[in-house]
């Protein structure tokens, strides 16, 4: 769905929405720190691919936070922060011989709040899209907040529910839903799948579009994506690049990050476009993998050698 005047109003620039917050990991190799979190690693990755990133989060006045603040403005992805009461998130990572991580998060990631002053609707509303992940949907108060803040703007949204801040099921998934009818795209998981509905990821794809979400893109880790749009539906396996797997934790917000850039500042609308779009991202994905963390890799960048760079 194209609209003209109103692209040209808007600058190719992208706002997320969601969690900022510290992995505390822990694994064979002892414990150490790194800066997470879903809409952050979104942030960053829109940011280096080459998309001017603003992130609305809640960061706390903290040494944490600090750090936080510190590793946005490495990778220059704007912070339009909201107060923390109980201080930065954080969550305890444990990883298995796989790479697949648990959490444990603390109190302040569980009570997450964002608040929607002059600045986020400023940068909202001249955003050309605003991307949603790991947002407390099943907080009503929470769900209508971000609902007035994005009355017309495009949206791309992941629900990206964790199991250690879920309280209560159904209402996330009312308030998912709610925000998910008018989006642009939404990106969907097996374990969001599991989580949320029951398990039958292809059923949630043909929900999610019949109540009005112009795409929806469903990954299912090694059986690779489905992406189904107006112009059809489309697939792809998993990238094979050159190295083993380090860490799948950042995959699926390379993906997002992938995906949204291809929609900042255009419309796909044909079928070339949209594979083009959904292969890009899912190239992206496997690069992200090839190093720890969360932080976006491309092809590009594993081929140069860059895999520590601001990594944590």
């Amino acid at each position: 769905m194209r609209d003209n005047g109103r692209m040209q109003q808007k600058a190719q620039s992208a706002v997320v929405i969601g969690d900022a917050l510290i992995d505390e990991i822990h694994d064979a190799g002892g414990v150490r720190e790194l800066i997470g979190g879903a809409a952050l690693n979104v942030a960053v990755g829109l940011r280096r691919l080459g998309v001017p990133t603003t992130l609305i989060a809640m960061v706390g006045d903290d040494e944490a936070g600090a750090h936080i603040r510190e590793y946005l403005s490495d990778h220059d992805v704007q912070l339009v922060s909201s107060p923390a009461p109980l201080g930065s998130s954080r969550a305890v990572v444990q990883r298995a011989a796989n790479g697949e991580p648990t959490y444990v998060f603390n109190e302040a990631a569980q009570r997450r709040s964002i608040r929607y002053g002059d600045e986020a609707r400023q940068v909202l509303a001249a955003a050309d899209l605003a991307v949603i992940s790991c947002f407390p949907f099943d907080v009503p108060a929470e769900v209508d907040a971000v609902a007035t803040a994005l009355a017309g703007v495009r949206v791309a949204i992941d629900p990206n529910p964790r199991a250690g801040m879920l309280s209560d099921r159904a209402e996330f998934v009312r308030g998912f839903e709610r925000v998910a009818a008018n989006a642009a795209i939404v990106k969907v998981g097996a374990d969001d799948a599991a989580l949320l509905y029951d398990g039958d990821l292809d059923a949630l794809r043909t929900r999610l579009r019949t109540l009005g979400a112009e795409a929806v893109l469903a990954t299912a880790g090694a059986d690779g994506a489905v992406l189904e749009t107006d112009a059809g539906t489309f697939t792809a396996p998993i990238a094979h690049l050159p190295g083993p797997i380090i860490d799948t934790v950042g995959a699926g917000d390379a993906t997002l990050s992938g995906v949204a850039e291809g929609l900042v500042g255009t419309r796909p609308d044909t079928a070339d476009e949209w594979q083009r779009l959904l292969d890009r991202a899912m190239d992206v994905a496997a690069a992200t993998c090839r190093a720890e963390g969360g932080l976006l890799r491309t092809p590009e960048s594993i081929e140069d050698g860059e895999h520590g760079v601001h990594g944590s």
